[in-house]
């Protein structure tokens, strides 16, 4: 534990170095969460099957929620070649998108499809994997590091582009994560956005504990020293209740610059350490 609280220790001091003490909250409730595939998903993902894809509107569906929305998430299900099929409702979504900050989730697409959405793209968001093993076992997908890299690069041409980690992502097992900074070290990114496996009723992973908050705590503080001047964000994919009331705190005392959805607890410990609050109602890779 001593190891533990020097790590956090020594990122926290990083954080003071390069940022003001302020921390931004996210509470996305004016981002509209869209699928352009529905429910459906190609992939059945051991940590997600197509789950979170329920709670998302169709672009059909869209229309009867935009006056309460100031921004849109374009995410859907991929094909069996890790890609959202973004151009089949790309007429729909050119519909509702003026006015509208738009956050692409698009996975491997190509550089034509990217091209083709670039006059409605605010930001992507671009979930990072380290290892080959983790891909196929979590993604049941037949692409390697080398997919990833290639497609992040190609994306970072054209967009600001937010790489997205999943502590956790291999059935709660720390495992790809430290791997994946060292490449986007090498890389380069305007952000990052670390989001934390959740145990999901009717997937693979159902039965898998989340990693320990210790653990979490210690992959953000390294982040942190990895990336002394990059934003970095705890964003909303997370476990609840008693998890989140321990890792927040830890969260904010590794260095982040933001957290979506904090827990009580989280924002004391902000205030203990100094920092103000600044309140957002959007996806938080919109304002990274």
């Amino acid at each position: 534990m001593k190891g533990s609280l020097e790590l956090l220790q020594k990122a926290w001091e990083t954080r003071q170095a390069h940022f003001p003490p302020k921390l931004f909250v996210d509470y996305p409730s004016q981002t509209l969460p869209i699928s352009v595939t529905g429910k459906y998903c190609a992939l059945n993902c051991a940590h997600c099957g197509g789950h979170y894809l329920a709670s998302m509107k169709t672009v059909e569906e869209a229309h009867r929620y935009l006056d309460s929305a100031t921004s849109l998430l374009i995410s859907g299900g991929c094909d069996h070649n890790g890609k959202v099929p973004i151009l089949a409702k790309l007429g729909g979504i050119k519909a509702i998108a003026p006015g509208r900050r738009l956050n692409w989730h698009v996975g491997l697409i190509s550089e034509d499809e990217a091209l083709a959405i670039a006059p409605f793209v605010h930001v992507i968001s671009f979930d990072f994997v380290g290892d080959d093993g983790v891909i196929e076992r979590v993604y049941k997908l037949k692409k390697t590091v080398r997919d990833y890299v290639e497609t992040y690069r190609m994306l970072r041409k054209h967009f600001r582009v937010i790489p997205h980690i999943t502590i956790g992502l291999d059935g709660g097992r720390i495992s790809h994560e430290r791997k994946a900074l060292e490449i986007l070290a090498e890389e380069g990114a305007e952000g990052l956005i670390f989001i934390v496996f959740i145990p999901t009723p009717g997937t693979e992973y159902a039965l898998r504990p989340p990693p320990p908050v210790e653990e979490v705590a210690s992959i953000l503080a390294e982040a942190r020293l990895l990336f002394p001047r990059t934003p970095i964000a705890l964003g909303c994919m997370r476990p609840r209740g008693d998890y989140r009331r321990k890792l927040d705190p830890l969260a904010i005392m590794a260095g982040i610059n933001r957290i979506v959805n904090p827990s009580k607890e989280g924002i004391q410990k902000a205030i203990e350490l100094g920092l103000s609050l600044e309140r957002t109602s959007e996806c938080c890779a919109l304002d990274l």
